[in-house]
């Protein structure tokens, strides 16, 4: 099959970084294609490049047999290229119809027809077996609702390539089945999908053929994954073995770092108590909207407490909000480290050190310039983190990157207990196997560690306990020894759903979400 979408000797460079260095392959039509790599390996960096968002260095873009040089994304739009994002490029105070047909509104002697901007909208959102009102805002839509809206906007311009950047990353597993089922149609449609994910699962389910890139080259294309083991593809984008990602570890627990009696809020109206050891890994399972991340936010002082006392190393304590979780030596990785976690217009050094500044400043008012070079190349160094330069902005740093400058900021801290909430979300097995070193390091030095997961296998991979959520309640918990995924997925499905059906209808046990 003659390939209709072809990268030949694509390289891009940066000050002082290399992001691709003679990256060629091809994609034929009617190919589900998986561009696959550790976190800066430079996926994000070709899709710009795909999109006219950035033009190479060198080589070029032959789409249809033809060599194209975006010189912006307007241009790749008229070529028939689109990338969805993983941060979706919609305007949420406009509705759908105006989010899908922006630049090209119906319009008759410059004033907008409503009556064809509704029909020509709903055919679209028909033709992806969506029920949304076209004049709806996009901001009361739900994350599937607006993929779908950005998916319709693509083929509204005609797109014949359609690349995916981390789909499914904010999706419920029975909205990773709609995505893939509208794919597979653009598949037999005979369009070009190129599909960037971290989910080998994912991968294997969906995808014909795949690209391993690493460190901005191109490794391997394999054109037929049925050939290909998990552990093939793997070793092909970390360059070595990884047996087993979570190298789960035993220690010795102490006294108890954290307890919550009865703490409750606004979201969390039914209250809830645990405790986490020093040195413990406790995790929190639930499904979609178990309330996992309510109730992080709420022991981080984000939201406030209704009801409940909270004791931190035996000391009770009054959390009002972050400053005060962290004065106390409690720390929360957010679940949305771009938007929450990050500064992104700042440097790699600022991040790491912004909330141990107060501590270590001259007079509490000087930056101690000094301490702050020295204390983020120590971290850089301890945690493995790949940047040019302290001096790099945030937004610059693949997420796998942005995560542990995440952590190394709590570790500039005197930490007691630290809150994780989905800490490998959107990060590749490498660096997942890095981060899970992190915690375990965390938990040997005493500190107690709780970590939010919606990725069963995960939780049950590093924790020393589950507590299980349903509903915004705990309503069960599992030691290391009894846990497995049938008993998690017992206690957290709602009464009356079978566990069997449950896998059928959303997949969970396999891990999607």
């Amino acid at each position: 099959m003659n390939a209709f979408l072809q990268f030949e000797h694509i390289s891009k460079t940066f000050p002082g970084v290399q992001a691709l260095g003679d990256v060629s392959f091809s994609v034929s039509e009617g190919n589900v294609h998986a561009l696959v790599g550790e976190n800066g390996a430079g996926k994000s960096t070709l899709l710009k490049i795909l999109s006219g968002a950035s033009a190479p260095s060198a080589g070029c873009v032959r789409v249809a047999g033809t060599e194209r040089r975006f010189a912006s994304s307007a241009e790749a739009i008229r070529a028939g290229v689109a990338v969805i994002h993983q941060e979706l490029q919609l305007a949420p105070d406009l509705s759908v119809a105006e989010n899908i047909y922006l630049g090209n509104l119906p319009a008759r002697i410059g004033i907008l027809n409503r009556k064809q901007l509704r029909a020509d909208a709903q055919r679209q959102l028909q033709r992806l077996g969506e029920d949304i009102d076209p004049f709806t805002p996009i901001r009361q839509l739900s994350m599937a609702q607006r993929q779908m809206v950005e998916i319709a906007k693509a083929l509204a311009r005609g797109a014949k390539i359609l690349a995916f950047d981390e789909p499914t990353s904010s999706l419920s597993s029975r909205e990773v089945q709609r995505l893939f089922a509208i794919i597979r149609e653009l598949q037999r449609a005979n369009h070009v999908i190129l599909y960037v994910s971290h989910r080998l699962d994912e991968i294997f389910s969906l995808c014909d053929s795949a690209t391993v890139l690493r460190d901005g080259r191109h490794v391997q294309t394999f054109t037929d994954l049925k050939t290909v083991s998990s552990d093939m593809l793997v070793n092909s984008m970390v360059g070595r073995n990884i047996a087993d990602v979570f190298q789960y570890q035993a220690r010795a627990h102490g006294a108890m770092a954290l307890e919550l009696v009865g703490v409750s809020s606004r979201s969390l109206p039914k209250p809830a108590s645990f405790g986490v050891k020093q040195g413990e890994i406790v995790g929190l399972f639930g499904l979609v909207g178990a309330g996992r991340s309510e109730l992080m936010r709420l022991l981080y002082g984000a939201e406030r407490m209704r009801t409940g006392t909270v004791h931190i190393c035996g000391e009770p304590v009054v959390i009002r909000s972050p400053a005060d979780a962290i004065r106390k030596g409690l720390m929360f990785c957010p679940e949305d480290r771009k938007q929450h976690g990050i500064v992104a217009v700042r440097s790699v050094l600022e991040n790491i050190n912004m909330s141990a500044r107060r501590i270590h400043s001259h007079a509490g008012v000087l930056i101690n310039e000094r301490w702050e070079r020295a204390n983020a190349n120590r971290q850089i160094r301890q945690l493995g983190i790949r940047t040019p330069s302290p001096r790099q902005l945030m937004r610059n740093l693949s997420g796998g990157n942005q995560q542990k400058a995440i952590l190394a900021r709590w570790l500039s801290e005197k930490i007691k207990v630290i809150l994780l909430d989905e800490p490998t979300r959107g990060i590749d097995v490498g660096a997942k196997s890095e981060v899970y070193s992190i915690i375990f390091d965390l938990a040997r030095q005493g500190v107690g560690v709780v970590i939010a997961s919606s990725d069963l296998p995960e939780a049950l991979g590093i924790c020393d306990r589950l507590l299980i959520m349903r509903h915004g309640e705990i309503v069960g918990e599992l030691a290391r020894e009894q846990a497995s995924e049938a008993a998690a997925l017992r206690l957290a499905l709602p009464a009356g759903e079978s566990v069997g059906a449950r896998q059928c209808a959303e997949g969970e046990v396999n891990g999607l979400r």
